[in-house]
C-alpha cells in the first residue's frame, strides 16, 4: 500500500473514532435525558440537545416511552456500528484484505445500518402518526430524518459484502491450487 493510501487510510480511522465518541455521547446524553425527563422534567431544558417530551409523557405514557425508545435504541446501534467499523479498521490486513473477519464485520455493518434504517422509518411513522393526534414531535425530526439513505446505504454495503465472500472463495481456490 502507497503511503498517500496509508495515510488516508489513517485519517479515516481517526474520523471514525471521532464519530464513535460523539455518537457515544450522544446515546448517553439521550439516556440522562430519558431519566430526567421522567424523574425531572424542569431540568429537560438545561440538558442535552434540550429534547423536552415531557409534554408527550404528560399525556401519554405509551406514546413518550415508544418515541424514546426508539430515539434510544437509533442512538446506540448508531454507535455501536461505528465500533464495528472501528474494529475492521484496526484488525485490517492490506495484504490479505479477503479475510473471513472482514467479510463478517462488513455484513454486520449492512445489517446494524439497515436495522437503523427499519427503525427510523418506522419511528418517523410513529412520530407522525401521533403528530395527527395533536402531540408537538416537531423536535423529533433530526433523529427519525434519515431512514432511506441508511435503508440504501445498507443495500450497497451488502453488495459489497457479497462480493468480499466471493473475494474470500476464489483467494482459498487460489491459495489451494498453488
Amino acid at each position: 500500500m502507497s503511503s498517500g493510501s496509508n495515510l488516508i487510510f489513517k485519517g479515516l480511522y481517526i474520523v471514525a473514532w471521532i464519530i464513535f465518541v460523539g455518537l457515544s455521547i450522544e446515546a448517553g446524553g439521550l439516556m440522562v435525558n430519558f431519566i430526567f425527563t421522567i424523574y425531572k422534567p424542569e431540568f429537560v431544558q438545561n440538558l442535552y440537545q434540550e429534547l423536552d417530551l415531557s409534554e408527550i409523557y404528560n399525556r401519554s405514557e405509551w406514546a413518550f416511552f415508544s418515541i424514546y425508545s426508539f430515539i434510544l435504541t437509533i442512538a446506540i446501534l448508531k454507535a455501536h456500528l461505528f465500533y464495528i467499523v472501528i474494529r475492521l479498521m484496526h484488525k485490517f490486513d492490506f495484504a490479505k484484505p479477503f479475510n473471513r473477519f472482514v467479510s463478517k464485520r462488513i455484513t454486520e455493518i449492512s445489517y446494524y445500518t439497515f436495522s437503523i434504517g427499519i427503525l427510523s422509518y418506522i419511528a418517523r411513522q410513529i412520530a407522525e402518526n401521533i403528530h395527527h393526534k395533536g402531540f408537538a414531535t416537531y423536535k423529533l425530526n433530526e433523529f427519525f430524518a434519515d431512514s432511506q439513505a441508511f435503508i440504501l446505504m445498507a443495500a450497497v454495503i451488502y453488495i459489497i459484502a457479497s462480493i468480499f465472500k466471493r473475494g474470500i472463495e476464489l483467494q482459498t481456490e487460489n491459495d489451494l491450487t498453488i
